[in-house]
């Protein structure tokens, strides 16, 4: 029996380290960490932070090879360490009333598209226009410490303008203008859009205009829109009558419902605005199918100016809302308060402008 133990072989391709290449020695044991990612790139963790927190303080070469590091060795930074470090995270708290709409999501995209390149990241809530939900929300998502938070809407509960005005975050209220904004404020008067389809269909000697909008009581914007148009009417003498509306989320279904029920009950009427595109296209797509002519019967108008309004026969006449622009532009603004830039004026009308097509 020799007194000399055997010796342990070696795995096969091993040079007989006991040093395990970083990817597959992590994934037996531990989490990979930054500074494993640092090893790999060839830089200190340091530039490893920097390129994924503020990806603009590197060189795009540099990223590239801290990015290709990243995805090799399977690495997630921990943002909730980061944040307990530093009392902030940077998570930037989004609050629409609609992610089935695709105006909001267009705004979204123009949000993203800023805050990504910055090194942030979104964190999206949807209120489904119910104001109770918009404080139970912006109380819970405060609670991440976020470097900064945007709202959808200046009309909130007093229990969330309170939440707002003491959380000492940068704040921006979006897709409407108003005079006190509780921080920042990026939008357009819904009033002044509600008043130009007005005197459009005034001028072009439609007499007897009525409007149509679902939950107006929650959706005030669309509120605002009818009395601009009701407003137009008023200056020029016309009949104004009451919007008519309906308790249901908007569609294209819901359009083509209601363009029959209006004309049911106001047979005399001769054209239409819609508290949106969605249900305007669903009014146009019902009217074909009926055989309804537009705008020779009726004329039909809407809000938004989606890019489906310019492929309908007839092509949709519309006011269009710059989205993406409205979510860039306050991106920015919240990106300068975070990092002690200027951000400029407090209040941005970005303006609407009135697409004519055909169907009126």
């Amino acid at each position: 029996m020799s007194s000399h133990s055997p010796k342990r072989p070696a795995a096969s391709g091993s040079t007989g380290s006991s040093r395990a290449p970083i990817a597959r020695r992590r994934a037996t044991t531990s989490a990979v960490t930054l500074k494993d990612v640092a090893e790999r790139a060839g830089v200190a963790p340091i530039t490893v932070s920097r390129a994924l927190n503020a990806p603009g303080s590197v060189s795009a070469t540099l990223r590239a090879s801290i990015d290709r590091a990243v995805a090799e060795l399977g690495y997630v930074p921990n943002r909730f360490a980061g944040m307990l470090a530093s009392a902030e995270s940077r998570v930037i708290p989004v609050i629409v009333p609609s992610l089935s709409n695709a105006v909001f999501v267009e705004v979204i995209q123009g949000i993203q598209t800023v805050l990504e390149d910055a090194g942030y990241q979104l964190l999206l809530g949807n209120t489904m226009y119910d104001l109770a939900r918009e404080t139970e929300l912006v109380s819970t998502l405060l609670g991440w410490s976020p470097a900064g938070i945007i709202v959808a809407g200046l009309r909130h509960a007093e229990r969330t303008s309170a939440l707002l005005r003491g959380c000492g975050r940068p704040l921006v209220e979006i897709m409407e203008l108003g005079a006190r904004p509780i921080d920042m404020n990026v939008g357009l008067s819904h009033l002044k859009a509600g008043m130009m389809m007005g005197r459009h269909l005034i001028e072009r000697g439609y007499r007897r205009i009525g409007f149509v909008g679902g939950r107006l009581d929650a959706d005030y914007r669309a509120m605002q829109r009818f009395r601009g148009l009701d407003r137009a009417l008023a200056d020029a003498g016309l009949r104004r009558r009451p919007p008519f509306t309906y308790d249901a989320p908007s569609s294209p279904e819901m359009g083509g419902r209601q363009l029959l029920l209006a004309l049911q009950q106001a047979p005399d009427l001769d054209a239409l605005f819609f508290a949106n595109d969605d249900l305007a296209v669903g009014a146009l797509l019902r009217a074909a199918r009926d055989g309804i002519d537009v705008p020779g019967r009726i004329a039909i108008a809407g809000f938004n100016g989606l890019d489906i309004g310019a492929l309908t026969s007839p092509s949709l006449t519309s006011i269009v809302s710059p989205r993406l622009d409205i979510g860039a532009i306050a991106a920015a603004k919240l990106l300068a308060r975070i990092t002690g830039a200027a951000p400029g004026p407090a209040r941005v009308d970005v303006g609407c402008k009135l697409a004519i097509r055909e169907s009126t």
